[in-house]
């Protein structure tokens, strides 16, 4: 699928080559001018002009302010680092800012300053590899916002030669066409505008086919408002979500589309410095950044910048504190696609017991995936749905330490697990592929209705360019044809992400559904009946066990708010990776080791491997293990175990024939199948170690599953 996007993108390069730029412009979807862009996370968002506190009606005396108040562009480069962002976007062109220019400017109409502040930061942020872009905005509504006239049409109109009023859009928008032309003409090593909406001066001159003339490498970014040319579309400041981090809920453009969400630090206030020192909130900041990272939504975080450049201190300490943050986890979000959606990746979303998070899939090695939980779950378990990756290794990022796991049924469950980071647990996921997914090419789609170029075959050509759209239809099935009589464990339904699921009324995600299965596609058998939730990413219907069809018919009966149902993906999967869990180098399964008094059995669901030890209700019943070391010296070893009584069930740990450790307490689990891991200090020897683990009581030991070091 990414080697498809990739081809596209090179399609569109070569076409562009012979042809031209077209007039007028069109969309150009995936571009090589994007590329910096797609590979980014995050943005420092900087809104500082003549207005900024205790703001100036005069260029030069707030130009005197800035200069005298030691502002630097290299302090921005370094903060936007801290946050680990790749690229800056100036606003000082801005509407309520007294639409001031940090720039030399021939153009007369606004505040110009004669230090070139732009020109400078734009040449601090490429020595560090970091791109920089221009905020314009089309809107002159806020002419004369504190009782002072900030924009001077008779200067404009004598530079052009004519009336024009720069209080009028169509005046205001020949006024910042000029701006442009001369920032893009002066500034080569620009990266692109970002445009607050739109102008019908520049629609109706060829102002952006004008840039993609002159400027074919600039990238343009569109505020609220979906404009075809652009290379991005911005969504600003969403709330309202449950979790109110989740701002992609209400995020509604679909990628591939090039995606950014502003929003600001701190949450409330205004987006420039007003003079205060608003508190920042880390677990709604860190979770916008996290969740859009999760979505390939490139968060564009907005920092109240003071006239010398510096930021407020709880904002200066946010940066400070994210700054390791961060870097401690960056594998996880940095050179990551977001997972569930458009290139593979475990389920994102609401998971058991109140958890919630998302995740995410390494670019450079796509068998690596991580599951961010920013709300934790209430207990210690966690379940995550594994879209058919069979799951070798689970380890906890920030510590290390590997996690008792399990897989079966389509799902991976994580459990033992105690230490819940605040803002975000980040599990590490080490699969082997995918198992058993049914291969697109061996089946044929149809559909009851299709939207016009958009047929039931684009939800099976691993194209996300494409979709099959199932039009406004109250009812509306897709067809799976097999070819021959196929076992079918589940359906997979990645739906298109430009439905919003808050509001729940611009959500056209599937509600009801049916699914029926046919020998000969006449005669039809309801197999499964039943409601998908409102959430974002991939969907799963679970079929009964041993189904077994050559057609496969899924049925929507109704949707959750608009009848708009489009699906980008659907996938069918003949049966569930990993059925049992992995057996590590460093894991020793109880069953193979020397029992004293004990037995192996496999009646409690969620052990690793082939089986437990359940140990006999006398004291002295024991396992041995032999475990190897590489080098002497001191081990965490963890043993997993259930105990299933409200007994303490204690065990003495000895290495070598040495007592380690004096009864071990191994407390009441809840349940059986409740496994949890308990960690000890071992002392190992070079080279192979006789570990015992006997019962202390006449209760004997609890059941244990695996020591693992």
């Amino acid at each position: 699928m990414r080697k498809t996007l990739r081809r596209l993108g090179v399609l569109m390069t070569a076409v562009l080559l012979v042809a031209g730029v077209s007039t007028p412009a069109r969309a150009e979807v995936l571009h090589p001018r994007q590329d910096w862009l797609r590979a980014s996370t995050s943005g420092l968002f900087l809104h500082w002009g003549m207005r900024t506190s205790p703001g100036y009606t005069s260029c030069s005396a707030w130009e005197a302010a800035v200069t005298g108040g030691g502002w630097s562009a290299q302090y921005w480069v370094d903060e936007a680092k801290k946050l680990h962002a790749q690229y800056l976007v100036l606003a000082s062109f801005h509407s309520r800012l007294g639409y001031a220019r940090a720039w030399p400017s021939a153009v007369p109409g606004s505040c110009s300053t004669k230090r070139d502040f732009l020109g400078e930061l734009i040449e601090a942020a490429s020595a560090e590899g970091l791109k920089v872009i221009n905020y314009m905005t089309d809107d002159p509504q806020w002419h004369d916002e504190g009782g002072h006239e900030w924009l001077d049409s008779a200067a404009y109109s004598k530079y052009k030669g004519k009336s024009v009023n720069l209080q009028e859009r169509p005046g205001f928008g020949q006024f910042s066409y000029d701006n442009f032309v001369e920032v893009m003409a002066r500034y080569p090593k620009l990266a692109g505008f970002w445009i607050d909406n739109d102008n019908a001066y520049w629609e109706q001159n060829g102002l952006y086919e004008r840039i993609r003339r002159d400027r074919p490498d600039m990238v343009l970014s569109n505020n609220n408002e979906d404009t075809a040319i652009m290379d991005t579309i911005s969504n600003e400041q969403k709330t309202g979500m449950t979790p109110n981090y989740d701002y992609p809920q209400a995020v509604y453009t679909a990628a591939p589309r090039l995606i950014e969400a502003c929003f600001k630090l701190p949450s409330s206030g205004a987006w420039w410095y007003s003079g205060s020192n608003s508190a920042v909130d880390y677990k709604l900041t860190l979770g916008r950044l996290i969740t859009n990272a999760g979505s390939d939504v490139k968060a564009l975080m907005a920092e109240t910048a003071m006239v010398n450049g510096k930021f407020p201190s709880n904002q200066a300490a946010f940066n400070n504190f994210t700054n390791t943050y961060l870097g401690d986890v960056w594998e996880s979000i940095g050179g990551t696609y977001g997972g569930g959606y458009l290139n593979g990746g475990l389920k994102p979303g609401f998971w058991n017991d109140g958890a919630h998070g998302v995740t995410t899939v390494s670019k450079t090695n796509p068998q690596n995936h991580y599951v961010h939980v920013l709300t934790k779950p209430s207990g210690s378990t966690l379940k995550v749905r594994d879209n058919g990756y069979k799951v070798s290794r689970v380890t906890n990022l920030r510590t290390g330490a590997a996690v008792s796991w399990s897989q079966a049924g389509g799902t991976i469950t994580l459990s033992g697990i105690s230490n819940w980071d605040q803002y975000d647990t980040v599990f590490k996921v080490e699969t082997a592929g995918r198992e058993g997914i049914i291969p697109a090419s061996s089946y044929t789609m149809s559909a009851s209705a299709a939207g016009s170029g958009h047929p039931a075959s684009h939800a099976a050509d691993g194209n996300y360019q494409t979709y099959w759209d199932a039009t406004g239809a109250g009812t509306v099935s897709l067809r799976f044809d097999l070819g021959a009589a196929k076992k079918v464990s589940y359906v997979a339904l990645n739906q298109r992400e430009d439905s919003t699921t808050y509001p729940s009324s611009n959500s056209a995600r599937v509600k009801n559904y049916n699914v029926y299965t046919s020998s000969d596609g006449s005669n039809w058998t309801n197999v499964k009946s039943g409601s998908l939730a409102n959430h974002r990413g991939v969907q799963f219907i679970d079929l009964p066990a041993n189904t077994t069809a050559r057609h496969i018919r899924v049925e929507k009966t109704s949707t959750q708010g608009k009848a708009q149902l489009r699906i980008d993906e659907a996938w069918l999967g003949s049966a569930y990776p990993g059925a049992g869990v992995p057996t590590p180098e460093s894991r020793y399964e109880a069953e193979n080791g020397t029992l004293t008094q004990g037995v192996v059995e496999s009646n409690h669901a969620g052990f690793s491997g082939t089986g437990f030890v359940n140990y006999d209700n006398v004291s002295g019943s024991a396992v041995e293990f032999t475990v190897r070391a590489e080098t002497a010296g001191p081990r965490q070893v963890t043993l997993r175990f259930a105990n299933g009584t409200t007994v303490n069930r204690p065990l003495d740990i000895s290495v070598n024939g040495q007592l380690a450790v004096d009864e071990q307490a191994f407390a009441g689990t809840g349940a059986w199948t409740t496994w949890q891991p308990v960690t000890v200090t071992l002392n190992l020897e070079a080279g192979d170690n006789t570990v015992r683990a006997a019962a202390t009581t006449a209760n004997g030991g609890p059941n244990l599953d695996y020591l693992e070091i």
